[in-house]
């Protein structure tokens, strides 16, 4: 898998722009089109960028170590914890488009983490099908982005994030049965902070450079200034994981990533797994999906 593409690679990459000739409105936010993008698939990796799609045509979305297809009007959302691509049989949609922006823009503005947004973490849904209603409102929003962007207004960016605001609940309302911004107490405080140190041992790329060494629940007690045992209590009632579950099956995940979208071999993404060796890796590969890496490789 590739390294993480940065905001300035995708102009230069996607667009064709020197990071030089863009303002420093460009480098925290933009709206495009599918077809001011060159690339027609775009490739397998992390982005340190957030961004939102609205798509109205056919797509197969390969997100984490998950494949679905979307055909109609949908929204999607992307972080930059999980990497993904978009494969777009019908590349040219008039109708398609997106916008990206730095975490900052969203943060500093709200005062609060944008990835406290379940349509932001890993492990949620990300792609929403839209009705008629919906579409249009959704249309309504990315039309009004457009017109602030292109508009001399002094305090555009301020109306454009509370779009962005609406455009977040407007996902989360769309998922029954599910409550966004509950009051966190102490146990789901450190779960949270659990997952968030977990997830920033990732992504491993390339091999040899950089290898995935936290791999006790002790190594994470120790980050986090908690006794192993409380760590593991904590887990294990938020969640009903112990924390070598959820370390082994982000492991798992991270593995099955390499294997499907990585030219790595399988020695070198078990070394960068932080196994031993490759038969080690085969066995934790095997008991956590049923296939060994060669199998699944297919």
């Amino acid at each position: 898998m590739e390294q993480q593409e940065t905001f300035e690679e995708f102009y230069e990459e996607k667009l064709k722009r020197k990071v030089c000739s863009l303002s420093s409105d460009e480098l925290q936010f933009n709206l495009l089109t599918f077809a001011d993008c060159l690339e027609k698939n775009i490739r397998y990796r992390r982005r340190d960028y957030y961004k939102v799609t609205y798509t109205t045509g056919h797509h197969i979305i390969h997100h984490s170590d998950r494949s679905y297809e979307v055909n109609g009007p949908t929204m999607v959302f992307f972080s930059p914890e999980i990497p993904y691509t978009i494969e777009s049989p019908n590349y040219c949609e008039k109708n398609s488009r997106y916008f990206i922006f730095r975490e900052r823009y969203f943060n500093e503005y709200f005062r609060r983490n944008i990835k406290d947004f379940p349509v932001f973490v890993a492990g949620h849904n990300a792609a929403y099908a839209l009705d008629e209603a919906q579409e249009n409102k959704v249309n309504m929003h990315f039309e009004k982005m457009q017109q602030e962007l292109s508009s001399d207004y002094i305090f555009k960016h301020d109306l454009i994030r509370q779009h962005i605001a609406e455009l977040v609940h407007m996902a989360l309302k769309l998922r029954p049965g599910h409550h966004a911004l509950e009051q966190v107490d102490a146990k789901v405080r450190l779960t949270a902070v659990f997952k968030e140190l977990l997830e920033r041992q990732f992504p491993i790329a390339p091999p040899f450079k950089r290898r995935f060494e936290m791999r006790s629940p002790g190594d994470y007690a120790q980050k986090l200034n908690v006794h192993v045992n409380h760590l593991n209590h904590v887990l294990k009632l938020t969640t009903g994981k112990t924390t070598s579950q959820h370390i082994s099956e982000k492991m798992a995940v991270e593995a099955r990533i390499l294997l499907k979208h990585s030219k790595y071999n399988i020695s070198e993404i078990s070394y960068s797994l932080g196994f031993v060796n490759s038969a080690h890796f085969n066995h934790f590969f095997k008991k956590q999906t049923g296939f060994s890496p060669k199998t699944f490789r297919g």
